[in-house]
């Protein structure tokens, strides 16, 4: 049996992300949206005009249930819903230019608090970790759920079992 001298990556990332959710919560309400508003915002500006069905595939949300939360952000001035010419059924999501100061607004807080947190590391680890953090958060999910690939050496150490640990 192999003895591994470290966590795994969620079990390592779990509690930090935890944290820095928390750490977000009073500055996105003290801006009066949520965390989906934000997320909402962020993935917006990367394409400005976004069908509903389009945005939650890219934020890995049902389209029904981000209904709500898109109503909040028309009804703040945060973004607009157009019919799409080529399908009237469908609507086109754009951030305003409100929309967009209250995201760098928040980003900025956000962002401090992070600074605060990433001077804990001397600035060649920052620099590592952030960029390795980068890269990591890129990939498409279904690379991370395929597992290591046979042949691939940067595959490692193949998993004893391919059962999940509950159903042992």
């Amino acid at each position: 049996m192999e003895d591994h001298e470290r966590r795994d990556l969620a079990a390592m990332l779990q509690p930090l992300v935890r944290a820095l959710i928390e750490a977000e919560l009073p500055v996105l309400a003290g801006h009066g949206i949520t965390m989906w508003g934000y997320v909402v915002l962020n993935a917006l500006l990367g394409a400005p005009q976004s069908t509903q069905s389009a945005l939650a595939e890219k934020i890995g949300a049902d389209k029904t249930r981000i209904i709500a939360t898109l109503d909040d952000l028309q009804a703040a001035g945060l973004i607009t819903r157009e019919p799409d010419p080529a399908d009237r059924r469908a609507r086109l999501l754009s951030i305003t230019p409100a929309g967009n100061r209250v995201r760098c607004e928040v980003q900025g807080e956000i962002q401090r608090n992070e600074d605060r947190l990433l001077a804990e590391l001397p600035p060649a680890e920052r620099t590592a970790f952030l960029r390795a953090a980068d890269l990591l958060s890129s990939l498409p999910a279904a690379r991370i759920l395929a597992g290591p690939q046979a042949g691939d050496p940067r595959a490692g150490t193949p998993a004893r079992s391919r059962q999940a640990p509950w159903n042992a």
